[in-house]
């Protein structure tokens, strides 16, 4: 056999085999297996000078780390207190991490510098979260803290974007026109804490930063302490209650009515918020304008009902401050039709645009059937801070209700799954009030959130006792019977 049919038989063999071990088709190639992903972030191997240093006067720290890194915006999420002029320059390279100091620092002084979430390995992006390097400029370290929780007034929820800040000027001007002396930022569960503070006088706040550590836009969150935090005396944690004041009209609405029309589109445009064409027996009818209105004439616009169009009275149209919602008021009749002919000229928006002619809507009202009884009674309420029960459906107010007992009784109530709240009313106003720090330092009302969801069947008497202080639970129906006419039980 010469060479080269012994190569011919020598692959045959080869493919005979192969066919053998991975069956017909093409063979499957494997690539080489590797170890376990790497999911530990970095390890500082060396800091130069050493963490936790006295008598510290350098302008530069290095950090070298057991694998290459990344970092992650970290002059946004860098923070050093107490804060500095201007902050620290940081740079990285292969596996070494620079923090060049750029403000002279004080004599006796602590100093530390969280790096957040910002410093990750190069291959996986594990990050090493809030690596914290304390320094002294003296022979001791200060070791006071502070600790507490923000809370947002208004839902009772929390808002991890918020920063903590502490002031040491007393005067209220101070939160707009100087930076903190410490600044922390909250977790995940809305709780702070600031390490390594001097005793002495502070004043406390938290903001919605956006960039700076001042307190510039009343449309942005905050909050303050009642009143100043004395370190070396005051150990209890402390609540902060966050509020923002409401956005301006023109900002709600939009629009400052000098928008240009499309071109060739001069119809007034409006939209109404019936559901599938039914009046909740509970509401009032609104139409709602894509522009400001400059003019509404109620009078050519003609209530009726059935097909009759035999005409209403008893209702009345207002017209709210923005000029974009109309509202019809009527004690609505169950399963009844209604009509509202539209005259072409009956209102006018600021573009000067009108209905291009007359038009009728036609809609029917809800029957009594189409909802529930509600009877809630509740265990724990104060009825001496004028409680006031809302109803949510994802974060949207469905329902405000002033409690004068611990029972909530309504013989008609839209059926579908609540979340519910306590408005504390301080004012008696029925609505939710935001603070006023500048001259008044009035806190907000607060909203407290029930740990419990209500489900509201149609046609059907939904009851439930809540605890107020309970902890939470899942949603579930509340008990009752179908078909029943509504009467309460307590």
């Amino acid at each position: 056999m010469n060479y080269r049919s012994f190569l011919s038989l020598a692959a045959l063999a080869l493919v005979l085999i192969t066919g053998t071990v991975t069956g017909p088709g093409c063979a499957n190639i494997v690539p080489p297996q590797g170890g376990a992903k790497d999911t530990l972030p970095p390890v500082i191997r060396r800091v130069t000078p050493v963490d936790s240093s006295t008598q510290f006067n350098r302008d530069r720290i290095d950090f070298v780390f057991d694998e290459y890194i990344d970092l992650d915006n970290a002059q946004q999420n860098l923070i050093m207190s107490p804060m500095p002029s201007s902050p620290p320059n940081v740079t990285r390279k292969l596996n070494t991490m620079s923090v060049r100091l750029r403000d002279t620092l004080e004599p006796n002084t602590t100093y530390s510098i969280n790096f957040g979430n910002s410093i990750k390995d190069v291959n996986e992006g594990n990050v090493m979260k809030n690596y914290t390097y304390v320094f002294s400029t003296g022979s001791y370290f200060d070791s006071l803290q502070l600790s507490g929780k923000v809370i947002l007034a208004e839902s009772g929820a929390i808002d991890t974007t918020l920063t903590v800040m502490l002031h040491r000027n007393a005067d209220d001007s101070a939160v707009y026109h100087q930076k903190p002396r410490y600044i922390t930022r909250v977790d995940n569960t809305g709780s702070f804490r600031f390490r390594n503070l001097p005793p002495g006088v502070f004043y406390l706040y938290a903001i919605k930063s956006e960039g700076s550590y001042t307190y510039t836009n009343p449309e942005s969150l905050f909050a303050f302490a009642d009143s100043a935090i004395i370190m070396g005396r005051h150990e209890a944690p402390v609540t902060l209650y966050a509020y923002s004041l409401p956005k301006t009209e023109a900002t709600k609405t939009g629009s400052s009515g000098n928008a240009k029309p499309k071109p060739g589109d001069k119809r007034l445009k409006m939209a109404n918020r019936l559901q599938e064409g039914k009046q909740d027996l509970l509401t009032d009818f609104s139409l709602v304008f894509e522009t400001p209105l400059r003019e509404l004439d109620t009078t050519k616009v003609h209530f009726t009902s059935d097909s009759t169009f035999s005409p209403l009275s008893g209702f009345n149209w207002s017209l709210d401050s923005t000029k974009k919602i109309a509202t019809l008021r009527y004690p609505w009749k169950e399963n009844t039709q209604y009509n509202l002919v539209f005259e072409k000229e009956f209102a006018t928006d600021t573009l000067g645009q009108q209905l291009l002619k007359g038009d009728t809507l036609k809609f029917s009202s809800r029957k009594t059937a189409d909802y529930g009884k509600l009877a809630l009674r509740f265990r724990n309420l104060d009825l001496a801070k004028n409680p006031v029960l809302l109803f949510f459906v994802n974060n949207e107010l469905k329902g405000s209700y002033p409690l004068t007992s611990v029972n909530f009784v309504q013989s008609l109530f839209m059926p579908g799954e609540y979340t519910l709240r306590i408005l504390e009313d301080r004012n008696k106003n029925g609505k939710w009030d935001p603070g006023s720090f500048f001259g008044q330092r009035l806190q907000p009302e607060l909203v407290k959130p029930v740990e419990r969801k209500i489900v509201v069947k149609p046609n059907w008497e939904n009851e439930a006792e809540i605890d107020i202080l309970a902890p939470p639970a899942p949603a579930a129906g509340v008990p009752g019977r179908p078909g029943v006419p509504p009467r309460g039980r307590r």
